[in-house]
């Protein structure tokens, strides 16, 4: 999505800063704090070597990686750019070498990891488009299987990396067998990844977990010990999208609207028993703040901004149970970055409760961002996201790769936890200063883009920073357009 801040002309737009209500928040962690490893857009790329995905189409996964860890094919860089080019990629994902490069630096980094999250999208952008060139004859359910065979595996390696270690994953939209941003609810793409998925949720707990995935994506488990009373809701949130449409390519409101009132039942629930709850899906609500730039529409106008998601029933859902949501972890954007989700009126709660929203960057470089993953430091007590620390790959390839950390979100930003109160502050800042000169200014650009090529952000800065607190299209509006009023 950068390549768009590089398409567009450097005009600003100046914004007011809005008040931003910090509830009061749970207490302050007690606890020594336990570490997580939160990884997503890994995007492997089956098709990097196109004579071998002729031999791993055949293998079971169990036989992928001696095949995979042979001597490239002597045109292998030749087909590959052939595929590429004839499938419009835009860049290149996760080689094998980059993925076993990867696992070797988690190992590493977050060898004392209590659980592992993966915020979606497992497999190559194209894949529908690199499939049908390299298995011409191949049918839409042999396309289909091997895209689930591709998903099991990626889960496979996380979990052969780190045994023992629970493996929470979510569906992101190119995680489809029938096509990017397309998937039918009930489909026999979803009960075949089903037990792949909640393998980790709790033994009491799988039977349910496995019918709630193979009905539309979702499940949910509580978090392992030592964390306490906390349970984990991840949603696919493909259905929710504002490009997404059915394997027939017809659009089907229901399966959003199924999982908006599941989610409403599981965090009701949650408030009942006083649990914690952590939520995980792929695409962040809000708008899509370089989508909006690249279209320019007439915001003060009355035009709306490009949104990702096609309604506010995920915010407001969310946003309903501020309450026991602890945080809220997505991807997509392929970038590091933050959002806080405010609500702007909920009887339920007085005052309402905000939520932290974390966006973890991408393992894959098809962005030309270099790969990284983040470990985070959670407080087992209140399960609040005390601290993290994002480590980035010295290079895109995982050939002769290094891997260094690349900011410490305390040191950096000199805060005390990742906490809705932090981010209110952290976020005013950014909305008044709209040069971005700042030292968390500077930072948040030096690390949005992992690999420090944010610069070009930094024209639209002010516009950018709207999009992090203001997450439906009348109050981004309202942001942007405030002081031209």
């Amino acid at each position: 999505m950068i390549n768009a801040l590089l398409a567009v002309g450097a005009a600003c737009f100046v914004v007011c800063c809005f008040p931003l209500c910090a509830a009061a928040q749970p207490r302050a962690a007690q606890s020594a704090p336990v570490s997580a490893l939160l990884v997503s857009d890994i995007h492997f790329e089956p098709f990097w070597d196109p004579a071998k995905t002729l031999q791993i189409a055949a293998a079971p996964i169990t036989g992928w990686n001696p095949i995979l860890a042979e001597p490239p094919s002597p045109d292998r860089a030749q087909r590959f750019a052939a595929l590429e080019q004839g499938c419009h990629a835009r860049g290149v994902d996760t080689s094998y070498p980059l993925l076993v490069s990867s696992l070797r630096a988690m190992q590493a980094h977050g060898s004392g990891a209590t659980f592992i999250t993966v915020s979606g999208d497992l497999i190559s952008h194209e894949f529908s488009c690199k499939f049908a060139a390299v298995f011409p004859q191949g049918s839409p359910a042999a396309r289909q299987a091997f895209a689930e065979k591709t998903i099991q595996y990626v889960l496979a390696q996380l979990r052969n990396a780190f045994p023992g270690v629970p493996v929470f994953a979510a569906l992101g939209n190119n995680d489809s067998g029938c096509g990017d941003y397309q998937l039918d609810a009930n489909s026999s793409f979803l009960a075949d990844l089903a037990p792949s998925f909640v393998a980790d949720v709790p033994a009491s707990q799988r039977r349910e977990a496995q019918r709630d995935f193979a009905a539309d994506g979702d499940y949910s488990a509580s978090l392992p010990t030592p964390i306490r009373n906390t349970r984990l809701l991840v949603l696919d949130d493909l259905f929710m999208s504002s490009s997404y449409a059915a394997c027939s390519g017809k659009s089907d409101p229901a399966p959003a609207a199924a999982q908006i009132a599941w989610l409403r039942i599981h965090l009701a629930q949650a408030r009942r028993n006083h649990e914690n709850i952590w939520f995980m899906a792929h695409i962040p609500p809000g708008v899509d703040p370089f989508s909006t730039v690249r279209k320019m529409p007439d915001l003060c106008g009355g035009e709306n901004p490009q949104m990702f998601l096609s309604s506010n029933a995920l915010t407001e859902i969310l946003g309903a149970f501020g309450d026991v949501v602890r945080l809220d972890l997505f991807a997509h954007t392929h970038m590091d970055e933050l959002r806080l989700l405010t609500p702007s009126e909920n009887p339920s709660q007085k005052p309402p409760s905000p939520q932290g929203i974390k966006l973890v960057p991408s393992i894959s470089p098809v962005d030309g961002n270099n790969p990284s993953f983040t470990v985070a430091r959670v407080d087992p007590a209140s399960a609040i996201l005390v601290d993290y620390t994002v480590f980035a790959a010295s290079n895109q390839t995982g050939i002769h790769t290094t891997w260094a950390e690349e900011y410490d979100f305390d040191r950096a930003y000199q805060e005390p936890a990742f906490t809705p109160a932090t981010l209110a502050n952290l976020i005013a800042g950014f909305a008044s200063d709209p040069s971005a000169q700042t030292p968390s200014s500077q930072i948040y650009l030096r690390n949005y883009f992992v690999g420090n090529r944010s610069l070009p952000l930094k024209a639209f800065w002010p516009q950018y920073a709207c999009a992090l607190s203001n997450l439906t299209a009348s109050s981004y509006r309202a942001c942007v357009c405030h002081s031209a009023q």
